[in-house]
């Protein structure tokens, strides 16, 4: 694969030395005629520093569009594209692409889905239970009878929700367009929201960070779910208001909470997410990355737009995502 002219594509990816195996490896054997190398978050930028074909961040970098100021496109590591978006030498006119998926769907299907076997099965509260000595036993209930909401129904969101129908779980779905699944009821736009969480027992969201999303989960749409229900966010932070979810927990609204992301991470040692009796913390692990798998999307896409064809994933910028 070369670049018009027959020189070698260069690529540069975005990683500090301690992380660069084996993304820079896999990368070099992925885009074997290619000049990958390796930029240093941080790195400023020098007047000759060769120009890039293709911009890969597998860490963010706030510095690397003051050097390259036209690729042809950008790339993200990450599903999550907010901190890309948010840089303000980002070129506006060229393509950036995220991972639709990258391994990442069916072990956040699986997290989502430990969680609400927990729940269904109120093992929070006999755990609860066991720390104050209590023999005490509650009505067993069917995954039927457990209304669950997954807002967000992307590549992730899809999955998760597929995962919940095929246990027999009662699910709806929200997108900010009309989606259509089979098996799951879906709601789309922001007006259609509080009626997907109008008395929902168990809530996912797997939503991306964008203007529209930021902050979306407050006191009033958290307090739309049915009295005792579960609150799940494996999509990001900042689109959950936590204050409010703290103030819903300790008043009994809400059962409890299963914590993936948060604003900022890491979660400060002092926060009371860590102590808190109803509040599972997990630190960012639901969805890993799996580095053959991102490579290997990349590179996919780098050889088809050299070929001139289309490629999916792309950032809508007015969406954020």
């Amino acid at each position: 694969m070369t670049a018009v002219g027959h020189h070698p594509l260069r690529v540069v990816v975005t990683l500090s030395a301690a992380e660069a195996q084996p993304w820079m490896d896999l990368f070099r054997h992925a885009l074997p005629n290619a000049e990958v190398e390796r930029r240093e978050p941080g790195q400023p930028a020098h007047e000759a520093e060769p120009t890039a074909d293709y911009v890969v961040l597998a860490e963010p970098c706030r510095t690397v569009f003051d050097a390259q100021r036209t690729p042809k496109a950008v790339f993200t590591a990450s599903a999550g594209v907010g901190h890309l978006l948010r840089l303000p030498n980002l070129p506006r006119d060229v393509p950036v692409s995220r991972l639709e998926d990258a391994g990442m769907a069916q072990p956040m299907a699986r997290y989502v889905l430990a969680a609400a076997l927990r729940f269904l099965l109120r093992l929070d509260t006999y755990a609860s239970q066991q720390r104050a000595g209590r023999w005490e036993q509650h009505e067993p209930r069917t995954p039927a009878a457990v209304r669950v909401a997954v807002l967000g129904l992307g590549v992730i969101g899809g999955a998760i929700a597929r995962a919940l129908a095929a246990q027999g779980f009662a699910v709806r779905g929200y997108a900010a367009s009309p989606k259509s699944i089979a098996g799951i009821d879906c709601f789309a736009g922001r007006d259609q929201l509080a009626a997907c969480l109008d008395g929902v027992d168990f809530l996912v969201s797997a939503l991306p960070l964008t203007p529209a999303t930021t902050a979306l989960l407050d006191a009033r749409m958290l307090g739309l779910l049915a009295d005792g229900a579960h609150v799940v966010n494996v999509g990001r932070g900042a689109t959950l208001v936590e204050a409010d979810l703290m103030t819903l927990l300790d008043s009994g609204k809400l059962a409890g909470a299963t914590l993936d992301v948060f604003a900022p991470e890491p979660l400060a040692s002092a926060h009371p997410f860590w102590s808190h009796p109803r509040v599972n913390v997990t630190p960012h692990v639901a969805g890993l990355t799996v580095p053959e798998d991102a490579v290997a999307q990349i590179a996919t896409k780098i050889a088809m737009l050299e070929r001139g064809e289309p490629v999916t994933g792309l950032v809508d910028w007015t969406r954020g995502y």
